[in-house]
């Protein structure tokens, strides 16, 4: 324990956050465990009680620090978008909860979760009401700009995101699908949506070539 013995208050609760998100990631959310984090870290289980009030707690900041990275990733890309046409096309680009198969089982994992840990739902809800609010963002501006259409901008963002989501889940979960079925078929299910053109929701790298 000498390395956590050296430490601040607060550097040690974010070493057993850190240490929380190392385990989620090799053994998944259901089985990471106090005594697990304690060993990743080479100290007590009773140092990770003195500093988080419960496991479920523990579990929904170490998800909400690795999604909310992957959220602040899109983010990013996005902002670098001259139009919402060229946003959008970002947004399915960078779409950093799809990135990697452990990205979506990350979330597939806290959804399961969800109803037995009230402070990961509330992590896992959260971050998936920003997912959509950065979409709808989009979808907004294309609409007050007269580049897309849409008479529920809302509803329309949350299709969008929910055909994205649930093709995933058929390559993660299932392996039913490729990604380049996933990549294709999300995207021209939001150019119906928002009534674009086909195939104007190509990837920004190919279409910069």
């Amino acid at each position: 324990m000498g390395a956590m013995a050296r430490m601040s208050p607060q550097e040690r609760r974010e070493a057993i956050v850190t240490a929380a998100m190392a385990v989620m990631e090799r053994q998944g959310i259901a089985a990471t465990t106090v005594r697990d984090v304690a060993a990743e870290l080479g100290t007590s289980s009773g140092l990770i009680h003195h500093y988080v009030d419960s496991m479920d707690d523990l579990l929904a900041e170490a998800f909400a620090r690795a999604a909310g990275d992957d959220l602040a990733t899109t983010r990013a890309a996005v902002e670098s978008g001259q139009d919402a046409v060229d946003r959008l096309a970002l947004f399915f680009d960078s779409y950093a909860r799809a990135d990697d198969d452990f990205g979506m089982q990350r979330w597939l994992e806290a959804w399961a979760e969800a109803a037995r840990r009230p402070a990961l739902q509330r992590a896992s809800r959260q971050l998936n009401e920003a997912w959509h609010s950065l979409l709808a963002s989009i979808i907004r501006d294309g609409v007050e700009h007269g580049t897309m259409r849409s008479d529920d901008i809302e509803a329309a963002a949350w299709r969008v995101l929910s055909l994205l989501d649930g093709l995933m889940l058929q390559v993660v979960a299932h392996g039913a699908l490729t990604r380049a079925q996933v990549d294709a078929w999300s995207r021209a299910g939001a150019e119906r949506e928002l009534g674009l053109r086909p195939g104007v929701l190509g990837a920004v790298s190919a279409r910069s070539m």
